[in-house]
């Protein structure tokens, strides 16, 4: 089989089961940015994988099972209204992130004002990451009968990111850069 099909060479896609829709229809965007923020957070654990801390496997673990769900939302989002889903997200998904977010959160210093996104490169990318998944939220809110649990679970997931952005970060001994407004 070739990775090319040529079939999308005139600015039209399928989605599961077959429906070409245009590659510009809400949710082709939708999934799309789904797989955007997926591929980030490919390169963020891609920086962690020279470093070594005593949370490295635990938070490779997670973000194994993070990418898969992500997966799981691309899959609602890419599939017709009144089709079956293959991958169905689960409210478990959510409540999983919840606990991990509680997890590291409880690990961190109190934030008392807004940070700026950076620190270990592996942290830039989780921030880079959030930010996609906020647009794949924003994306996901035009895509009519998706499952309702898509826009909760893509918010938390970019809970989920800003605290792991901090939490890796804080693994390796980096201190959250403070905002800092600029004097008129």
């Amino acid at each position: 089989m070739r990775i090319y099909t040529r079939s999308g060479d005139k600015g039209t896609t399928s989605l599961v089961y077959g429906a070409r829709v245009p590659k510009n229809d809400p949710r082709v965007e939708a999934y799309g940015t789904c797989d955007e923020a997926n591929s980030m957070i490919g390169l963020a654990l891609a920086f962690l994988h020279s470093e070594h801390f005593p949370e490295k496997e635990e938070v490779e673990q997670i973000f194994s099972r993070v990418q898969t769900m992500l997966f799981h939302a691309g899959a609602e989002l890419s599939t017709p209204p009144g089709k079956e889903v293959q991958w169905k997200l689960k409210q478990e998904y959510i409540d999983e992130l919840e606990t991990v977010i509680d997890k590291w959160d409880a690990q961190l210093e109190l934030l008392k004002m807004f940070i700026l996104p950076g620190g270990h490169p592996a942290a830039a990318a989780m921030h880079a990451a959030r930010t996609v998944v906020r647009r794949a939220e924003r994306c996901s809110v035009s895509v009519e009968g998706v499952n309702p649990l898509v826009l909760p679970f893509l918010n938390r997931l970019s809970d989920f990111l800003f605290v792991a952005a901090r939490f890796i970060n804080h693994c390796l001994g980096i201190k959250d850069q403070p905002l800092h407004p600029l004097g008129d």
